[in-house]
């Protein structure tokens, strides 16, 4: 699961991201079953030769135009004619959070839209679907040209920005993003038909898809039904959607071949060594710590009423899962068999390219980039305080002062085609627990303090003469921000509204702003350049030495990877593929997480107990690819991807073919509780018309 985050603090993370995704490890082309292949890169030939078959271009164009981001962060597909989208239960829980009262909890007892208008918006969310994607590398590279440092990262932005307006005249229909891959050494115009209006159908009760919670988490075998669907809207109707995914309520079949068709969120496998260093000397070990102590301050909160721990569940979930992947990440990294596996590829990858003076040594210039980040590392980490209601105000004041520029100048977040986006996740109604801001701020500003030191210039800068707890619970209580019609009335009055806002959580992210502008700027120079300018070289070397049938690295836009159903061996034993509906009887214990969802429990004479509920695959998938359909060669839908096993959180570095394994609820487990647990006529009558 993925939490919401506001437009700059995305922003950020995704040009991390993007100047991060730019090294190679990776030595050879993807082995059988490896790969989130772009669908304009799609390796028919490797596919045939491995499965004795592959897709035909209408097949994959097909399958394209089904496929559904959620900005949310997760993976979805349209399974009717008429907007209807399949994706799973975590990608909607923020949702039912959202639509939740204390007198009813739509997280804890799920939620059935019995007719059209009792489908509930879901605030924040936008789905999106790529209907072009265009190379404009020649045009961003020629705009860099022989630029270094800001000056590059400026030039490229500029660029990007420029291609992204001229692409997408009509921004109320209509995204264009300019999508980074291999580091620089390609750059795609992806053009996206938006649906702004986002609505709940169906989602089962809370415990249905975390049965077992975080013990079975990233485990199987596996008894969720971590499946849900929601309905794309336009001008308060249901979006007509001719081409869409046929529902196949079916079984899967051992070794038969599947295909996982969404937005996998970021990977790392084109690090150089010196970043899988830093992942692991540095940032890692940061996030680990803090994270479990953001859960244990959690849970403790969450256990002082009934109110809390409805409010806070959201969180945690989120939070949890995180953690457990960060922790699987920290184990890959100092795994010495896995390590030196990277360490290889690198070796090989340098001594094809030695002596190539057009590639020259860009391993040095990546490794100084990194050096320099260790000192900038914590100070960017640390500029702005957590929660929801900061981040509106950061948001609101970065808003305002970039508007006021030309587009090519705007940070990203702010463009003309990015938006939309923005202001509709800063201005759409969406609960706000002032409890909950206030721990995430506290727990955000101690441990500023204790990374930067007390006498640090931006810990004084964050805190002033205030105790964390102190000023947390200053700004929370004296904001109005909570309120989506102050947010607007600053969004319309721009800076001028902003400035004279007494707003103190306003007032604090004005104070914050330049302090974080001139981090970024530090950052641009001695690492997002340097390392942008590396990245291009480096994808120059891959694709001379070893052709141009490879994948990029992960980047939260459209991908498919093929696989088969199949299980593996854990320590001698097999793992079965594929559990049953009438595990969920033997595996339930009484004590949570491991008791029965109520409606189980209320049903359990009718259920089908032989039902397949979740099986595994061998598609190479990512956090992101959450809610993406498992496609069967007949382009039917038989399962929603959810989770990978224990052995996949070392995906983000590399992919292990014999014990990677992606599990999936399938559609034979979601039909029989549209029918019988949680009844839905109106949607199964829906999936089943032709």
């Amino acid at each position: 699961m993925i939490p919401r985050k506001h437009a700059i603090l995305a922003a950020k993370a995704a040009s991390l991201a993007l100047v991060a995704a730019t090294l190679s490890t990776t030595a050879t082309t993807a082995s059988a079953d490896e790969g989130m292949w772009t669908f304009d890169g799609f390796p028919a030939a490797q596919m045939k030769a491995d499965y004795g078959w592959a897709p035909d271009q209408a097949w994959l164009d097909k399958v394209r135009a089904s496929a559904v981001r959620l900005t949310g962060g997760c993976s979805a597909s349209f399974v009717s004619g008429q907007g209807l989208i399949l994706t799973n239960h975590h990608c909607v829980a923020s949702c039912l959070y959202d639509n939740s009262t204390g007198e009813n909890d739509l997280l804890e007892h799920g939620y059935i839209a019995a007719s059209l208008r009792d489908e509930k918006k879901c605030p924040g969310q936008q789905a999106e679907v790529v209907t072009k994607i265009a190379d404009v590398t020649g045009d961003v590279k020629a705009a860099i040209g022989s630029l270094t440092g800001e000056a590059l990262t400026k030039a490229r932005d500029a660029k990007i920005a420029e291609i992204e307006s001229a692409g997408c005249t009509d921004t109320a229909k209509f995204r264009c993003q300019v999508v980074t891959l291999f580091g620089g050494g390609q750059y795609k115009l992806y053009t996206y038909r938006k649906y702004s209006d986002v609505r709940l159908v169906w989602s089962p009760e809370d415990r249905a898809a975390t049965f077992g919670g975080d013990p079975d988490n990233f485990n199987f075998p596996r008894y969720s039904l971590d499946g849900s669907f929601l309905r794309a809207y336009e001008d308060g109707k249901p979006v007509k959607t001719p081409v869409h995914l046929t529902w196949n309520p079916r079984a899967p079949k051992a070794d038969e071949a599947t295909f996982v068709v969404g937005n996998p969120g970021s990977t790392s496998r084109l690090y150089t060594l010196s970043q899988l260093a830093f992942e692991r000397e540095v940032r890692l070990p940061v996030t680990v710590a803090t994270m479990s102590e953001l859960r244990g301050r959690l849970i403790r909160a969450m256990e002082e009423s009934a109110e809390h721990q409805r409010e806070g569940l959201d969180m945690l979930n989120g939070v949890e899962n995180s953690l457990k992947v960060y922790i699987g990440r920290t184990k890959a990294l100092n795994d010495p068999a896995f390590t030196a596996k990277l360490a290889l590829a690198e070796k090989d990858l340098r001594s094809k390219s030695a002596g190539n003076a057009a590639i020259g040594d860009p391993w040095s210039q990546v490794d100084t980039a990194v050096d320099a980040y260790r000192a900038l590392y914590l100070p960017y980490r640390y500029d702005a305080p957590s929660g929801s209601l900061y981040g509106y105000a950061q948001s609101l004041v970065y808003a305002a002062a970039e508007r006021e520029k030309p587009n090519a100048e705007r940070l990203p977040g702010y463009t003309d085609s990015t938006l939309p986006l923005t202001e509709k996740r800063l201005l759409d109604e969406a609960p706000v627990y002032p409890w909950l801001d206030e721990l995430q701020m506290a727990w955000s500003l101690s441990k500023a303090r204790e990374y930067l030191g007390v006498d640090d210039p931006q810990t004084r800068l964050l805190l002033g003469k205030e105790s964390p707890e102190g000023l947390s619970e200053r700004l929370v209580s004296g904001t109005k921000l909570a309120d989506p019609a102050y947010r607007k009335q600053l969004w319309d009055g721009g800076m001028a509204a902003i400035k004279a806002s007494d707003d103190p959580m306003i007032q604090y992210a004005l104070k914050l702003e330049p302090n974080q502008r001139a981090l970024k700027k530090q950052v641009d120079e001695a690492y997002a350049g340097p390392v942008t300018q590396a990245g291009a070289k480096l994808a120059d070397a891959r694709f001379a030495a070893y052709g141009d049938t490879l994948y990029p690295d992960a980047t939260f836009t459209l991908r498919i990877s093929y696989g088969r159903v199949k299980g593996w061996t854990e320590r001698g034993n097999e793992v079965p593929f594929q559990t049953t509906m009438g595990g969920t009887f033997e595996r339930a214990t009484g004590a949570e997480p491991f008791d029965l969802p109520s409606q189980f429990a209320a049903k359990q004479s009718g259920i089908d107990m032989d039902a397949t509920y979740d099986f595994v695959t061998t598609n190479d998938i990512i956090g992101g690819n959450s809610g993406s359909p498992v496609i069967d060669k007949a382009g039917t839908v038989i399962g929603a991807a959810f989770d990978g096993n224990i052995h996949s959180l070392g995906g983000n570095y590399g992919y292990d073919p014999v014990l990677n394994r992606t599990v999936v609820v399938s559609t034979a487990a979601l039909q029989e509780a549209l029918e019988t647990i949680y009844p839905a006529p109106r949607i199964v009558k829906e999936l089943a018309a032709k």
